[in-house]
């Protein structure tokens, strides 16, 4: 090996190992302040669900460095390392933040540091939504004409950043209400304000990103394709577990008691799902053939659906009960306990609608197969014609497996063979 392929390898380890040393020290002050946590508007904020966050985004360098350092001429490795390490600043200046306020004197300036990276989820956030679901699984854009995008992308992340920056005022959003922006100029307020209203565009760049990846989808064929399986899915399990973490939180804001916790825990598992799509990615560029990944997404198809129409028909039982047998039993447990049932009685049959729903609208082949097959049993019940059944039966072969060759033996019980 050359000097000069050796250089690129020993750089992704060595951010790797930087990266490591942060995201250790974030869990030794977050261990250390888990008396003290701040309170948050989304998940627990306990220690567990910030450490369960921890490691999800640790995955992100960690399977960065592999690929770097496997296909060092691939920009998706050096992605994932870049997230890895914006996070790991993220969560050690959070930590940091939350260890100097909760303990005054302790450490030096946690104002200046919380103004200095208050910005850092916009990086965070950005380049996952947009260039790493944009360069998978090659490297390189959809096509040239997207890199106006991509441009369009970083100018969208420096303004806002550079506007969170140095806009003056008290820093509401990043949870200290109490903290004036040390680094905030006033004279230049209005202009920091101006500079923040490319924000909204990043939810809207992120849906543009999605728009290519289903396009180089579409597009692809082979090795390509299964790769591109493996993120597509992972994508769509967090978007609709953040889906059913918002709607949670829209609905039950104010809840408390066991509805809190469970709010509360949809969001903690939202923010750890991010540690799907290194999975996922790892999965695809290193070991993309470990499982079927189409039984995989089929599955994934089902249940999301299922828990889905559950958690809908549970709200609605839970409301409708409470309507309607408020009058008997003023809002007791009975409305929740009749719903429950009704979820717990309505799984299997609805699982099997659903399943056929989703085969036969994506995975047409398979549930033709499946009817093949079953018409095929209802013959058999009907007809002793072995001729007959050996033509049906080669017919069925031939269509659900397609094999190059069908060949049938019968045992003939007159000649002991």
């Amino acid at each position: 090996m050359g000097s000069s392929e050796r250089r690129p390898r020993l750089l992704a380890w060595a951010i790797f190992a930087i990266t490591t040393v942060a995201f250790v020290a974030a869990a030794v002050i977050a261990i250390a302040n888990s008396d003290a946590q701040v309170s948050s508007d989304w998940g627990s904020a306990g220690l567990l669900p910030g450490l369960m966050l921890l490691v999800a985004m640790y995955l992100f360098p960690l399977i960065g460095v592999i690929v770097a350092s496997r296909q060092p001429g691939n920009s998706v490795g050096w992605l994932l390392l870049a997230i890895g390490v914006t996070w790991a600043l993220i969560g050690l200046n959070d930590n940091y933040v939350g260890y100097g306020f909760a303990h005054p004197g302790s450490l030096p300036r946690p104002d200046l540091a919380l103004a200095a990276f208050s910005w850092g989820w916009v990086p965070g956030i950005g380049l996952i939504g947009i260039y790493l679901i944009l360069v998978f699984p090659d490297g390189h854009l959809p096509s040239p004409r997207w890199r106006v995008f991509a441009w369009a992308g970083a100018i969208v992340m420096v303004l806002s950043s550079i506007g969170i920056t140095f806009d003056p005022g008290r820093m509401t959003d990043s949870g200290y209400p109490h903290v004036i922006n040390p680094l905030g100029i006033e004279g230049l307020g209005p202009v920091f304000g101006l500079l923040q209203a490319p924000i909204f565009l990043l939810p809207l760049m992120i849906i543009g990103a999605a728009v290519g990846l289903i396009r180089r989808f579409r597009r692809s064929r082979g090795q390509e394709r299964l790769q591109l399986k493996w993120l597509v899915t992972a994508a769509a399990l967090v978007a609709l577990l953040y889906l059913i973490a918002m709607i949670g939180s829209f609905f039950f804001e104010h809840a408390a008691g066991s509805m809190r916790i469970v709010v509360q825990f949809s969001q903690d598992i939202a923010l750890c799902s991010f540690a799907l799509i290194p999975i996922a990615i790892g999965a695809a560029m290193l070991k993309y053939r470990l499982y079927e990944i189409d039984r995989l997404i089929n599955r994934t198809i089902v249940y999301a659906a299922i828990t889905a129409i559950l958690a809908g028909i549970y709200a609605l039982g839970v409301f409708g009960f409470q309507e309607l047998l408020a009058p008997v039993t003023s809002r007791s447990d009975l409305a929740v306990a009749a719903s429950t049932l009704a979820v717990a009685g309505a799984f299997r049959p609805l699982r099997g609608r659903v399943q056929k729903t989703v085969d036969r609208r994506f995975y047409r082949q398979k549930f033709d197969a499946q009817v093949l097959l079953d018409r095929f049993g209802r013959h058999v019940r009907d007809d002793v014609d072995i001729g007959s059944l050996s033509e049906q039966l080669i017919a069925v072969v031939n269509e659900t497996m397609q094999p190059s060759h069908v060949s049938l033996w019968l045992r003939n019980e007159e000649m002991g063979a």
